[in-house]
C-alpha cells in the first residue's frame, strides 16, 4: 500500500489486523533455507559484528528485538512481535516523498547453538514478492560473529515494477543500514 502521508499507528495496526489471513505472494515458501529459486533478484549481505560468545548472545537478543529495522526510514510494526513461525508484521517505509506499508510473515526460525534467526515471506500486500532471512552466526573456532541477510525478490506492485531501479536501490540501502543497525545494537549492548 502506497501513501502520500505517513499513516497513524491506528491505521497501520488495522492494516496489520487485516493481513492475518493473507496468503503469501510467492510459491517457494522457505526457499532461503535451501535453494534460491530462479527468476528472482538475489541479495546476500554479511557483516562481522564482533567476537566471543557474549557478543553472540547480544546478537541473538538484537535479532529477537528486531533491531535490524532500527533505521529511521523503516519502522517495523510491531517490534514486540515474537520470532515465531506464523507471526505477521507490517513494515512502514518512508521513501522518495511517500510511504509504503508492506506485510510479511515468518516462515521458519533458526535456533541452534551457533546460529539464530528467521525468514519472513511477503504477503499479497507487499511491494515486492519474495523472502528474506535474517540471521546471526557464531564460529566457535575463530570466535567471530556474523550478521547475514539473504533475500530473493522481484517487483510485486505496479509501482515497484515501473520504479524497479529505485526499488533495487532501496533494497540495497536497507541491507547496508540494517547491517549498521545490528552493529550499533550489538556494540551498544556491550557498552551499557
Amino acid at each position: 500500500m502506497f501513501l502520500f502521508t505517513k499513516p497513524d499507528q491506528d491505521a497501520v495496526q488495522q492494516f496489520l489486523k487485516d493481513r492475518v489471513n493473507d496468503r503469501f505472494s510467492y510459491p517457494e515458501i522457505g526457499a532461503t533455507e535451501y535453494e534460491i529459486p530462479p527468476g528472482y533478484n538475489l541479495d546476500h549481505n554479511r557483516v562481522k559484528l564482533g567476537v566471543g560468545p557474549e557478543g553472540f548472545e547480544r546478537a541473538r537478543t538484537a535479532i529477537s528485538e528486531w533491531k535490524m529495522f532500527d533505521l529511521g526510514w523503516v519502522e517495523l510494526i510491531s517490534s514486540e512481535t515474537p520470532i515465531e513461525i506464523g507471526q505477521t508484521v507490517a513494515i512502514l517505509v518512508s521513501h522518495y516523498g511517500f510511504y509504503s506499508v508492506n506485510s510479511a510473515r515468518i516462515v521458519y526460525v533458526i535456533d541452534e547453538p551457533t546460529r539464530f534467526g528467521f525468514a519472513y515471506g511477503t504477503l499479497l500486500e507487499h511491494g515486492e514478492i519474495g523472502e528474506e532471512r535474517f540471521s546471526v552466526e557464531y564460529d566457535p573456532r575463530s570466535g567471530e560473529i556474523w550478521y547475514d541477510i539473504l533475500a530473493f525478490s522481484r517487483p510485486g506492485s505496479f509501482l515497484a515494477k515501473i520504479g524497479f531501479p529505485l526499488a533495487r536501490a532501496l533494497q540495497k540501502a536497507f541491507a547496508r543500514d540494517s547491517q549498521k543497525a545490528m552493529q550499533r545494537a550489538v556494540g551498544q549492548a556491550k557498552n551499557s
